[in-house]
């Protein structure tokens, strides 16, 4: 099993790799350049630091400032030997008092900007939490509560980011009031299904087309804010000047699987279905796909969601499909590899998991019960005692989630 389990974290680093910021935005800024204007940098996002560095490989004589905004532990020292860069390690999955902070400074950071300057902006996943701008009277206790309710109750990622921007005074479009007359590109990594950029870290810069969230549904969550303002209409004249690019994606991420598997003279199964919904029933239904289907690889992309209990265990949405799928595949033969994109599976370090026909065996030998452990969102202590955990660390990257399936009778 060994060979086989290699060849799978094997191919989802390929997947990786042809998704990384660096390479990404570096690649976006010299087949597109910028003006000779100087420049001001924001970057947004898990991947910030490392799309940064891809604009400095291009850029560097012309980045006069910056401002990074990233998740805790994600920040680069080396950036500050680059440019005068300021960077700022705020919090995620759920914002606190340092995301409000970073708010009022990215703020205060375009006020600051020179007129003359042109802006970049590079934003990648994990925006809407780690940047935020309360209408008066929020608090960050307040908007804790609210993004725990949305990440624990199943939500897709557009249904959430929907709900954050009408409590954002940044969010939206709306942060576009402080752009000024300056020129202004945006280069995204994206970590949502259509590559929107309008719920991309909740759409900064780009207009509010889904509207606001149904009455009923922000009165069952119990929100203790004030609205914010009304954001800028689509048709407003300042989306228009605005340059934007999706630099990185998932069918990119899925595209670098397919070539690995090909070039190592692996069939490849690729199939088109978004995955969505509850990872358990994801982690059920790629079994048996992987039951019923032909030898070779089975790839597929998305980003399914958990339900969770008050008290939630260890582990996120890809462990929690891994261990609902080695359920099913108990016995067999068959291999399943699902790991996020950004190194971070969930609020632990984990990637995610490669499960086989023996990893409820190994689980059980610990005493552990897979079952218990789904319904109490404790994947990942399972797979923990059944070693199956990935880890890969920071990625610079983040567009969403690769599954990567195997079948018998493959010469790898």
């Amino acid at each position: 099993m060994n060979q086989p389990r290699e060849f799978l974290q094997q191919l989802h680093a390929a997947a990786v790799a042809a998704v990384n910021g660096r390479d990404a935005v570096a690649n976006a800024l010299k087949t597109n350049p910028l003006g000779s204007k100087p420049i001001t940098l924001i970057a947004i996002g898990k991947a910030a630091a490392s799309m940064a560095h891809g604009a400095l490989d291009v850029l560097e004589n012309q980045v006069k400032r910056g401002l990074i905004i990233t998740r805790a532990g994600y920040a680069d020292a080396s950036l500050l030997q680059r440019a005068a860069i300021e960077q700022l390690e705020t919090a995620h999955p759920v914002p606190d008092a340092r995301s409000l902070a970073a708010g009022t400074r990215l703020v205060e950071f375009l006020t600051e900007a020179p007129a003359e300057s042109q802006l970049l902006f590079l934003i990648s996943g994990g925006a809407s939490s780690l940047v935020e701008r309360l209408p008066e009277g929020g608090s960050a206790e307040a908007l804790a509560e609210l993004n725990s309710a949305l990440l624990a109750g199943g939500l897709d990622i557009g249904q959430m980011n929907r709900i954050r921007k009408a409590f954002s005074t940044i969010k939206g479009g709306r942060l576009t009031q402080w752009l000024g007359s300056r020129a202004t590109k945006v280069l995204l990594i994206s970590d949502v299904p259509g590559d929107d950029p309008g719920v991309i870290g909740s759409g900064l810069l780009f207009a509010d087309e889904q509207g606001p969230p149904p009455p009923e549904q922000l009165a069952a969550l119990k929100i203790e804010m004030a609205p914010a303002p009304t954001p800028p209409s689509p048709q407003d004249a300042v989306f228009s000047s605005i340059d934007w690019e999706i630099v990185a994606s998932n069918s990119i991420a899925l595209n670098a699987v397919e070539a690995a598997a090909t070039a190592a003279g692996v069939a490849v199964n690729r199939h088109p279905e978004f995955l969505e919904g509850e990872a358990i029933t994801c982690g059920k239904q790629l079994a048996q796909a992987l039951m019923d289907g032909n030898s070779g690889i089975h790839i597929w992309g998305g980003e399914p969601t958990v339900n969770l209990p008050s008290n939630p265990g260890r582990g996120g949405r890809m462990q929690t499909l891994a261990l609902a799928a080695a359920c099913e595949l108990e016995g067999t033969d068959k291999l399943l590899l699902a790991a996020g994109t950004d190194g971070a599976d969930g609020p632990g370090e984990d990637a995610g998991a490669v499960i086989d026909g023996e990893t409820i065996k190994r689980g059980s030998a610990a005493g552990l019960t897979a079952e218990r452990c789904l319904k109490a969102a404790d994947a990942g202590n399972f797979l923990a005692a059944s070693n199956d955990l990935v880890k890969t660390g920071y990625t610079g990257t983040n567009v969403m989630d690769v599954v990567i399936g195997w079948c018998p009778n493959l010469d790898v």
